[in-house]
């Protein structure tokens, strides 16, 4: 059932609408919502969206409770591919709460929040931008992390980085939404403008996983997915148990710390490590070239050993931008 969420006038006779598709299940129960797209830019979670919606549709005699989908937050973004709310120069996870009665982007963000405020869950479902490309990942406070890491662990995903408290925006969607008793999960994944058809179909896979655990789904939970090499390794090269498939044994950032790589030099990267590939110190990542001399104007090596799990994709660089993440666990 599709449902709208909000409806704003916009100049020549349009209309900003938000809408949400309800899968109601054979009876009342727990209710999972399901959001994307709050970044234009940002369409790995359309993905999701159909395949979730296509399979909870064939077996919805398993399905106990709600699970409400909402593909686009910004609209208007989408449309015209852009990244923020068009019209007002901001980023939309960057007003929330919102304001009840504030301009059209405050007041929207007012509205969805109000729509999902006491859902069982919230997933918020982000891809990076058009210059990076992300592993799977769950991204958690670490304030929310004591309740929320047992979910995450659920989602199928490659990594779960907790962040420090600091680092959270207290104007984004999650943050509004945890600190107001909805427990809320984000999910970061891929390229902008772009789909990644493995990431989106293992996710949507770890969201069935999450609905048994939470007692929403009956049926079967089957993936002809095979997990890649990468996810068969740990930091400790342990191996996974091979019993469990449809499940990845996800790396958790308590044990270990983030480390982030800069540019020195504008110019053009030459890559050499593989995306979400573990990589030892010294190794090059990258080089950074000067196309007009032919001089490599920075080499860029791990600082550690560890698991790469940012990687920028965008061949044109300049001074000071992000480069890698590079996850090392302790030992």
């Amino acid at each position: 059932m599709l449902k709208t969420v909000v409806s704003v006038a916009l100049p020549v006779g349009e209309h900003l609408k938000i809408r949400k598709n309800v899968i109601q299940g054979n009876h009342t129960g727990k209710r999972l919502c399901v959001v994307t797209g709050t970044h234009g830019d940002e369409l790995e979670g359309q993905f999701v969206c159909y395949e979730l919606a296509r399979r909870l549709n064939e077996g919805l005699e398993h399905l106990h409770g709600s699970v409400e989908i909402y593909p686009a937050l910004n609209p208007l973004g989408i449309d015209s591919i852009e990244r923020g709310f068009p019209g007002f120069d901001l980023d939309m996870n960057r007003i929330f709460p919102g304001v009840q009665n504030g301009h059209l982007a405050e007041n929207t963000a007012y509205e969805i929040v109000q729509d999902l405020l006491n859902a069982d869950m919230v997933l918020d479902i982000h891809s990076s931008n058009i210059f990076l490309k992300e592993v799977m990942q769950v991204r958690v406070s670490d304030i929310t992390a004591e309740t929320l890491v047992p979910y995450a662990k659920l989602l199928n995903t490659d990594f779960i980085w907790i962040h420090d408290a600091a680092t959270v925006l207290e104007s984004t969607l999650a943050h509004s939404l945890n600190i107001n008793g909805t427990k809320t999960l984000v999910v970061e994944m891929g390229i902008g403008m772009r789909i990644t058809r493995e990431y989106g179909e293992r996710l949507v896979q770890g969201i069935f996983n999450l609905m048994q655990s939470m007692e929403m789904w009956s049926g079967e939970n089957d993936s002809n997915i095979a997990n890649s090499e990468e996810l068969n390794k740990t930091l400790s090269n342990k191996t996974r148990n091979s019993s469990e498939p449809t499940i990845a044994n996800s790396i958790l950032s308590t044990n270990g710390e983030v480390h982030f790589m800069n540019a020195d030099a504008s110019g053009i990267i030459i890559p050499s490590a593989l995306h979400s590939s573990f990589v030892v110190e010294g190794e090059r990542l990258c080089q950074i070239v000067d196309p007009f001399e032919g001089k490599v104007l920075q080499d860029i090596l791990s600082p550690v050993d560890g698991f790469l799990f940012t990687l920028r994709t965008y061949p044109i660089v300049y001074e000071g931008s992000l480069i890698a993440r590079i996850y090392e666990e302790k030992k």
